[in-house]
């Protein structure tokens, strides 16, 4: 759900006014190539973008994520707020849990994609994207207006540091008495981490296995630099948001921004089922995301790879024989897949058609128009990338 930056090659540093994470002095020791990011000042990368994503799909990678907004709501009727607020049903979940989830406007648009984990029965911590921290606080607190419940921005109160990759359990575990087998997917709980109390949860935005860690802003450096030492020998390096970018992009996993925005529907990005349409009562949205759910897609995202080497990015035209029938939301090389890929709207029509085009060496009537030249692509399934269990 979260938000990375794409990978140009050059982008501009960040302006003194940017907020600085706790880890701003970590990253100045590393060397990292620091951008402004959604009004914060954020590692782009630490060396090579491509090794990094390469470590993550490999061993593990160490992401500074405290850009992230946190919003708690809390009270006796929090999860009912939350009920009305969002399209999920946070009240179902128990104490421990955590859920990916949307927060749209009237007409069905997506504000943002969020994270709720549900800390207590009266308690919620509700994760967003850092652009959209300030929107998503404004529509909670109105929301919440008539339950009791309060919503507060917490953001300042927490540091976020992401563990990330195949060997992420076995570095956690050298550093932690919490028995990693009972933290099950999307679930979180309380822990000790190199010795720093943090909220453990297992939830990424890579496609492999791993761990978020929220703990005070004055704790950060310690459990970054713990977690580092415990990485040695491990395979692990710090990885910027170039890396997390292209990451998400194989595990087609959407960017607020490319993927999702108020001109979209959940059900547009295929991700129709974190509408609980069936839940009591009413809901911001319920009545156009009612339709949205019965009509025939406008649009079908699709996965696209590359038969040139040229990069397809945000917002070039994908065509059908010639003619438009589409936009590229995300586009990057895969390190992975060693081609370039990309997320995009096309037709439904035309994603029929290029879906039946096959993948042979003849000539593809699905191209991508890369800076006037159409680029032969093939419709694959998504997502690209699936880790092995």
């Amino acid at each position: 759900m979260t938000e990375s930056p794409l990978p140009e090659s050059a982008l501009p540093e960040s302006p003194p006014s940017a907020r600085q994470t706790p880890l701003a002095g970590v990253h100045e020791r590393l060397g990292a190539t620091m951008t402004e990011f959604a009004g914060w000042r954020m590692p782009l990368r630490y060396g090579s973008e491509t090794a990094e994503h390469q470590a993550v799909r490999t061993a593990s990678g160490l992401f500074d994520l405290s850009h992230m907004g946190e919003l708690t709501v809390t009270g006796a009727q929090a999860g009912e707020a939350l009920d009305y607020a969002l399209v999920g049903q946070p009240s179902a979940l128990r104490p421990g849990r955590a859920r990916y989830t949307m927060i749209c406007a009237a007409d069905g648009g997506v504000l943002d994609d969020l994270i709720v984990y549900r800390l207590a029965d009266a308690e919620f911590m509700v994760v967003a994207n850092a652009a959209n921290t300030a929107v998503v606080s404004r529509e909670l607190t109105a929301r919440a207006a008539g339950f009791a419940a309060t919503v507060t921005d917490a953001t300042t109160d927490y540091a976020l540091i992401a563990l990330q990759g195949r060997t992420s359990a076995a570095i956690l575990a050298t550093v932690t008495d919490t028995d990693l087998a009972t933290v099950k997917y999307y679930a979180s709980q309380r822990a000790a981490v190199c010795g720093q109390e943090v909220l453990l949860a297992r939830t990424g935005y890579t496609g492999e296995d791993g761990f978020e860690m929220f703990c005070a802003p004055g704790d950060a450096v310690a459990l970054w630099d713990g977690l580092t030492a415990a990485g040695d020998g491990h395979g692990l390096v710090p990885a910027g948001l170039a890396a997390r970018d292209t990451l998400r992009l194989e595990a087609g996993m959407p960017l607020y921004g490319n993927e999702l925005g108020p001109d979209m529907t959940p059900f547009d990005a295929g991700l129709g089922r974190v509408v609980k349409l069936d839940k009591p009562g009413d809901f911001v949205g319920r009545a156009a995301l009612s339709e949205a759910a019965e009509r025939p897609p406008r649009r079908v995202l699709a996965g696209l790879t590359s038969r040139s080497r040229r990069i397809p990015r945000h917002g070039y035209a994908v065509l059908w024989d010639g003619r438009p029938c589409g936009t590229v939301t995300s586009g990057a090389p895969s390190p992975t897949l060693g081609v370039p890929i990309a997320l995009a709207y096309l037709d439904p029509e035309a994603a029929g058609l290029a879906a039946g085009q096959g993948g042979d060496a003849g000539d593809s009537k699905l191209t991508i128009d890369i800076r006037g030249r159409g680029e032969p692509a093939d419709l694959v399934p998504l997502p690209f990338y699936t880790r092995s269990k």
